[in-house]
């Protein structure tokens, strides 16, 4: 079956992909493997000389790149164009510190020289989403790359222009034939490839289902895997918060990337003494973003990324709304054309019903009310996930708190959860494990060699 790219603002077929046949899968894998051999020998001062001419191509084809992404997701230009400049920043932040990340550490052991080396792994398959079809496969590639390894990418079907493009600048960029390439796979030949073994080890971001059946696979295979695999995010907010721009930032997290982000806050946890001003303003802002056209450059909210995604989330709206709870603004689909949706606030979901439990991909939020630090807490651990939290509170004893326990990869204190080369990105719980980005991410791929001279 053809991939298609399709165009989320008005639902037409921009272009279509024939999958690879067996014989060429065959030749990228050889390829890819004759490929490792001789780059995790270059230097990595010759490694980083492609990847800062890398970050500088993502710059200079800003424009057409982003405009490649809003023609296959829907995103808005300017979100683009963000994306981009993030990638180029993620490649020049492991051209700067990969020689420092792969150093030799001095172990002292009292019997002679000990040291771990660190070695690349060799070849990885990434198997990648579309909601952010740069910057998710950047954040996989320039840390393995940079490391020695080399890269197949499995990307999501709807987003094959961007996953060739990708493709294509690192090959610019002087990376050598077969150190990054893209697979137009079908779903049923993912496991041939984790199965073969030439493929070291698999990354993931994608559903719990995804990462369950691929962690399968590459388990009965004794090949290492890192999966992200979403969340439904706490934004909890406290009386010694600030409101005013806790409700700026509570509708820009639900919202960012019209709601199709792991790391959107999706469930909003609000203390009793101010929940029903939270729940006034925060519908207020909502309501008065703008969505429609991702080409207009005042166009705060696109459309979803695909026909499937905006009936899920109706179907979630309707479910919350049949389960108890009352849409405060939004609720439905706009335009006759695309797969938008209103942005959209729910309050009264009763924490016993099944949508309660699910990740909701686009612009709706559920806001809950909790009595105390206790109750919020618990609110934010009651979810199947654990990937990041966004706390809103200035007295020091309750930050602490909130820091210790709640279960996540990452928390973050008055602040939006972000993603940042410099700091590891991921999760507990159904939210995967395994780390991306900074030094963590770089050695999730790297063997941890000790050697010992007498």
């Amino acid at each position: 079956m053809a991939i298609a790219s399709i165009n989320p603002a008005n639902g037409t077929t921009l272009k279509t992909f024939e999958p690879l046949t067996a014989e060429r899968l065959e030749e990228k894998l050889a390829l890819a493997a004759k490929a490792f051999r001789d780059f995790q020998k270059m230097p990595v001062e010759h490694r980083a000389l492609c990847m800062r001419k890398l970050a500088t191509l993502l710059e200079e084809d800003v424009e057409d790149l982003a405009q490649t992404m809003m023609q296959e997701t829907g995103k808005p230009l300017r979100v683009g164009r963000e994306e981009i400049e993030k990638c180029a920043t993620c490649c020049r932040y492991y051209a700067e510190n990969a020689a420092r990340i792969l150093a030799p550490e001095a172990i002292p052991t009292g019997t002679g020289k000990s040291y771990v080396r660190w070695d690349p792994l060799g070849v990885l398959l990434a198997v990648m989403p579309w909601n952010y079809p740069f910057w998710q496969v950047f954040r996989f590639l320039a840390p393995a790359l940079m490391a020695g390894n080399v890269g197949l990418l499995k990307h999501a079907p709807s987003v094959p222009q961007c996953a060739f493009a990708i493709e294509t600048l690192t090959r610019r960029a002087g990376f050598p034939r077969g150190t990054f390439q893209t697979l137009f796979l079908e779903t049923e030949q993912v496991e041939g490839v984790i199965g073969d073994p030439r493929v070291a080890a698999v990354t993931v971001t994608g559903s719990q289902r995804a990462g369950r059946s691929i962690a399968a696979k590459a388990g009965a295979c004794l090949k290492k895997t890192v999966l992200e695999l979403g969340g439904s995010d706490p934004f909890v907010v406290m009386p010694t918060g600030d409101l005013a721009t806790a409700v700026e930032v509570a509708a820009q997290s639900r919202t960012v990337n019209s709601g199709q982000s792991c790391i959107a806050a999706k469930r909003f946890i609000v203390h009793a003494s101010i929940y029903e001003e939270f729940v006034r303003r925060f519908a207020r802002k909502m309501g008065s973003l703008k969505v429609g056209d991702p080409s207009r450059e005042d166009t705060e909210v696109g459309p979803l990324a695909s026909a499937q995604g905006l009936a899920e989330v109706e179907r979630q709206v309707a479910d919350a709304i049949a389960a108890g709870g009352r849409i405060v603004v939004g609720g439905g689909k706009l335009l006759s054309r695309g797969f938008y949706f209103e942005p959209t606030v729910i309050v009264d979901v009763p924490r016993t019903s099944a949508v309660y439990r699910e990740e909701i991909f686009g612009p709706v939020a559920m806001v809950f009310s909790a009595r105390d630090t206790s109750e919020a807490i618990q609110i934010a651990n009651d979810t199947d996930f654990g990937l990041g939290a966004s706390v809103w509170t200035s007295d020091p004893a309750e930050q602490q708190r909130m820091v210790s326990e709640i279960e996540a990869g990452m928390v973050f204190l008055n602040a939006m959860v972000a993603s940042d080369p410099r700091m590891p990105f991921g999760g507990v719980k159904g939210s995967g494990y395994g780390r991306e980005l900074s030094a963590a991410g770089m050695r999730e791929f790297l063997n941890a060699k000790s050697v010992v001279v007498a």
